[in-house]
Parts: C-alpha cells; sequence; structure tokens
C-alpha cells in the first residue's frame, strides 16, 4: 500500500521540522516536500503531486487561504488540511470555502492531525475538537440571542441522513449510492435542506453540522 504523500507549507523551519518528524513516525505518512510560502506550495502541489497538503495560513508572498484555493483548483484531488493558530469563524468558514477539508490549530493532540489526514485522503471533513467546541458554543448563544428556534426539527429523517453525509465529504453520487436512491432525489433532498436550514453552500452545511454536533 502506498503511503499518503504530504506537502508542509509553513514560512516557519522549525514548525516544518517538527511536523515533519511527527509524520514520518507514521508508516502510512510520507513527506515529500516542505514549502516556506503560499506561491511555493502551489507550484510543488503541482510538481510533487502529493494527496494531503497541510496548510498554514498566514505565509509570505500567498496567504494560506489563497494558496488553497489555487491548488484545489489545479486539482481536485489533492486534500487541504489548514493547521492556524486562529480559531475565529471567519477564517474556519474561508478556508472550506477555499476548498480545505480539514481545520486544525496549531495547540491541537499531535495525534488529531494524524487523524485529519487520513480522513481528509478518504475524502471526508475534519475539524478539531476545539474548533467545533467553540463553533457549537457560538451557535447556542446566537439562537439565545436572537430568540430563534433550531431549524434542524424542520428537516425529515432523510433529510437529516443525507446532510450528514453531505457533511462528512460524501458527494452526491456517493450518498445515492450509499442510499440506494437516485442522484436527482440527493439533489432534491441536498436543495430542502440548504432552503430549511438558511444555508448557502456546502461549506456553510459543514459548519452547521459541527456545531450541533452531528460530525466532529
Amino acid at each position: 500500500m502506498k503511503p499518503i504523500r504530504i506537502l508542509l507549507a509553513d514560512d516557519h523551519t522549525v514548525v516544518r521540522d517538527g511536523l515533519r518528524a511527527l509524520l514520518e513516525r507514521e508508516s502510512d505518512i510520507a513527506v515529500v516536500a516542505e514549502a516556506a510560502d503560499g506561491l511555493e506550495s502551489v507550484r510543488l502541489a503541482e510538481t510533487e503531486s502529493p494527496d494531503v497538503v497541510v496548510m498554514d495560513l498566514a505565509m509570505p508572498n500567498m496567504n494560506g487561504m489563497e494558496a488553497t484555493r489555487r491548488i484545489r483548483a489545479a486539482n481536485s484531488r489533492v486534500g487541504v488540511v489548514i493547521l492556524s493558530m486562529h480559531q475565529d469563524e471567519s477564517y474556519v468558514l474561508g478556508s472550506l470555502k477555499a476548498g480545505a477539508k480539514g481545520y486544525l490549530l496549531k495547540d491541537s493532540m499531535r495525534g488529531e492531525l494524524v487523524q485529519a489526514i487520513r480522513a481528509v485522503f478518504q475524502g471526508r471533513s475534519f475539524l478539531t475538537r476545539k474548533v467545533a467546541q467553540i463553533l457549537q458554543e457560538d451557535y447556542i448563544s446566537q439562537l439565545q440571542r436572537r430568540g430563534l428556534e433550531d431549524r434542524y426539527d424542520l428537516l425529515s429523517d432523510r433529510e437529516r441522513e443525507i446532510l450528514q453525509m453531505i457533511a462528512e465529504g460524501h458527494s452526491n453520487k456517493e450518498v445515492a449510492n450509499l442510499l440506494n436512491i437516485s442522484v436527482t432525489t440527493v439533489e432534491t433532498h441536498r436543495g430542502h435542506i440548504l432552503q430549511k436550514l438558511d444555508i448557502h453552500s456546502v461549506p456553510e452545511l459543514i459548519l452547521y453540522a459541527v456545531r450541533k454536533g452531528i460530525i466532529s
């Protein structure tokens, strides 16, 4: 079995050295390249064909969010895990919109990075527990502050099932195969879910699912 090929993108050599040392302990992971800025990460993603890029957000020449967008636009097969000090919702949502599948904080448990890499490699989403907890608390406080009810109760059992699968990173075709229904039916349910929850994109749907504790 071929190892998961990793590109590390961080402007601090000490951080990259630590990440390489951590990841190379795993028999199914191999670090194939390192980038010290966003532009270099885009170039190396093209020349080295990594499976997963571990990406910092604050880097010179090009920030990690824009680098993620360009890498994913060039090759959607490449997964991106953001490893950042920023835990604000705007950074999380911006990274997901750019195409990242994982988001971890730099003070996360060591094992979480390995978990995130494996999850993203398999096409699933992964947000660190601390980020998920912050998003859940923010969401609850927003509901209380606005006097709103949770729209989740508006969803049917089937819609809740499909919501979770989409948030986990499954495509419409994969959901259709898993549930033994047509792709058209999945697309219809997906439209109803977005409408009922007043959500306008898959990244926002993923954030919603994390806030609700549907995925972690």
